[in-house]
């Protein structure tokens, strides 16, 4: 058995720890050629290895590959063959002869790579937009007047601020326990979502046609039927569906007027999924509180009337990037190889 991985430095460029724990994990199983391209290193996968008939495990990340080159490989029986630096998916015409040939070909069946990592992200974004975290925060810098919580003239009056107390009522605000949480989703995000903030005391429903039974249930959260119903008593809202034709507006003007006051939108995933423009309108109208790190426009111009209000806590589309989704990028790759005594 004889393994090359070939990485394009276009792809470190968007998952900087992934081709190197590949290497890793391939290191203990036997011999692994490691080429990392840099920038203006044209030569072909067949330049770069002395015997690619050899070769029997296959990883190209990020590097272009042709069908000619290929059949050089004569011995290989599986490879990842990802052209660009998003995807480990192999172009069409690539798969077929490598399948014609009898080579197993992989790549990602979903994104649950960083599943985790945007859950958990979610998971600090509720927390944030319900206790204000990031608003004092900065208030903190800015003033010492954050620490003043002495209520107007001093005088002490039921559902005014007293002490220690930084949440705004007017919006959804205080603990996940017992908060009405409504998730459109049910997938290797929203599940994972849901598990958390009903192990911390939620009351959880959440909607989606494509999920089966059980992933609601290992997620403790009760399943709704009608999307329309899902919103009417939302306390926290959370649309945690990936982005596509079918996703694209799901979260239509109606269902966010329908949303109760006061409530807090926490967007992770894509902000495709919404109606950005309505769901604007009822932010600046002070009518919902939003915690989100996807936009309609990104980057958020300076003068964005999202950025720095007091009902939007806001960050720069991040929630997935962690060394740990890196890792889990090359793992879930990694796990469907054959494991090596196939080959002895």
């Amino acid at each position: 058995m004889s393994s090359l991985i070939v990485v394009n430095s276009q792809f470190d460029r968007v998952w900087p720890w992934s081709a190197d724990h590949l290497h890793t994990l391939w290191k203990g199983q036997g011999p692994v050629q490691f080429v990392r391209l840099q920038p203006g290193d044209t030569r072909s996968i067949v330049e770069l290895v002395a015997q690619p008939e050899s070769v029997t495990r296959l990883v190209t990340l990020a590097v272009p590959v042709s069908e000619e080159e290929l059949r050089a490989f004569s011995g290989l029986k599986e490879a990842v063959i990802g052209t660009n630096a998003y995807s480990a998916a192999c172009p069409a015409e690539l798969r077929s002869y490598l399948e014609h040939a009898q080579v197993n070909v992989y790549s990602h069946p979903t994104e649950g790579f960083w599943g985790q990592s945007v859950s958990e992200f979610g998971l600090a974004m509720t927390l944030c937009g319900l206790r204000r975290i990031p608003q004092t925060h900065r208030e903190m810098i800015a003033s010492p007047q954050v620490w003043e919580y002495e209520p107007p003239g001093g005088i002490g009056q039921p559902g005014l601020r007293g002490h220690q107390f930084g949440d705004n009522p007017n919006f959804t605000n205080g603990t996940v326990q017992g908060k009405r949480i409504r998730i459109v989703g049910a997938g290797n995000i929203a599940s994972r979502y849901a598990s958390f903030v009903r192990m911390l005391g939620a009351d959880v429903a959440a909607w989606d046609p494509f999920a089966s039974e059980p992933s609601f249930h290992r997620a403790g959260s009760r399943r709704e039927l009608h999307l329309e119903r899902l919103v009417e008593d939302a306390e926290i809202f959370v649309p945690m569906v990936p982005l596509t034709e079918t996703t694209k507006g799901l979260i239509h003007s109606k269902l966010i007027r329908s949303l109760p006051a006061g409530c807090l939108v926490v967007l992770v995933t894509r902000a495709g999924i919404c109606d950005m423009e309505a769901l604007r309108e009822r932010v600046l109208n002070d009518e919902l509180s939003l915690a989100a790190d996807v936009f309609d426009v990104e980057p958020l111009p300076l003068d964005d009337p999202l950025l720095g209000r007091h009902n939007v806590v806001h960050t720069p589309h991040n929630a997935g990037r962690t060394i740990q989704a890196n890792h889990a990028w090359a793992e879930k790759l990694h796990e469907q190889f054959l494991p090596v005594p196939v080959y002895s």
